[in-house]
């Protein structure tokens, strides 16, 4: 059984954060561990107050973790301090964390702020150069880069710079773009762009946690970057389109949308046992 390493908070509405990964490691076929940067109150209208892990306290998960079960692949997500991130950057490169994958929350869904101004130079500084890729959406992409991305041209250009300051491939999450849903992955000196279909659902609470997540359970099966890209994308979709609806904001999605499907064998899309 393969294995992967959540570090992020906790959503006590089961949306996003350690909840999504947890459900999206489950169903993409590898054992999920979590180590909890900070406890949220929130819900799919917005984020009430949140209690962040002690440096210490983060740095003892963390150490359990890689001394026992050491994980085929480590994802990261919300780190709202620049101590929380140094913690991390310096456990992972301890113990030569392997897969890495740096979902870089900024903002909640909601709109609820998530990462402190002075902690965006720390992560791309100690964190992003442990990191096999980092997964921005495109107003994180402009945070990082310094500048907003309004076009195609932008994405690319963004990708290029993020990768090569901060020697990591890069996936510019398209979603936030009006015409379309594709993402751009800049890896190996190569664009690579995924075409996606904007799926008509307004409940997308948890979807960055989701892909990243997925992308970490594949690279942890030992599929190349490309296709674990491709097979998250996949499932994210299909959990999109099952059109879940919780809530009185933007809701969740339905992780567990097709029981049978064989993510966990890397298959893409909706295939079944049935007939295979």
């Amino acid at each position: 059984m393969k294995t992967a390493l959540t570090i992020a908070g906790s959503d006590c509405s089961g949306g996003a954060g350690i909840q999504a990964d947890l459900k999206t490691m489950i169903m993409n076929g590898v054992y999920g561990m979590s180590a909890i940067t900070a406890l949220t109150a929130q819900n799919t209208t917005g984020v009430r107050a949140i209690q962040e892990s002690t440096p210490d306290f983060l740095r003892q998960q963390l150490d359990a973790v890689f001394e026992d079960i050491y994980p085929d692949a480590v994802k990261v997500g919300m780190a709202a301090s620049g101590d929380l991130i140094r913690v991390i950057a310096d456990r992972l490169s301890f113990y030569r964390a392997k897969n890495v994958v740096v979902d870089p929350v900024m903002v909640a869904t909601s709109g609820s702020a998530l990462l402190k101004r002075d902690a965006v130079q720390i992560l791309m500084d100690e964190l992003l150069p442990v990191a096999a890729i980092v997964t921005p959406n495109i107003p994180e992409a402009g945070v990082l880069c310094g500048r907003n991305i309004e076009t195609r041209k932008d994405m690319a250009a963004a990708a290029q710079e993020i990768g090569k300051s901060c020697h990591c491939a890069v996936l510019i999450k398209g979603g936030h773009r009006i015409s379309d849903a594709d993402d751009l992955l800049y890896a190996n000196g190569e664009l690579i762009w995924f075409p996606g279909r904007r799926i008509d659902n307004p409940n997308t609470h948890g979807t960055g946690c989701t892909l990243s997540s997925a992308i970490a359970s594949n690279l942890a099966k030992g599929f190349p970057l490309v296709q674990a890209v491709q097979m998250a994308k996949d499932y994210l979709s299909g959990a999109l389109a099952a059109g879940l609806d919780l809530g009185k904001g933007s809701g969740p999605i339905l992780h567990h949308f097709a029981p049978g499907a064989l993510f966990d064998e890397g298959k893409n899309q909706f295939e079944r046992k049935q007939g295979l």
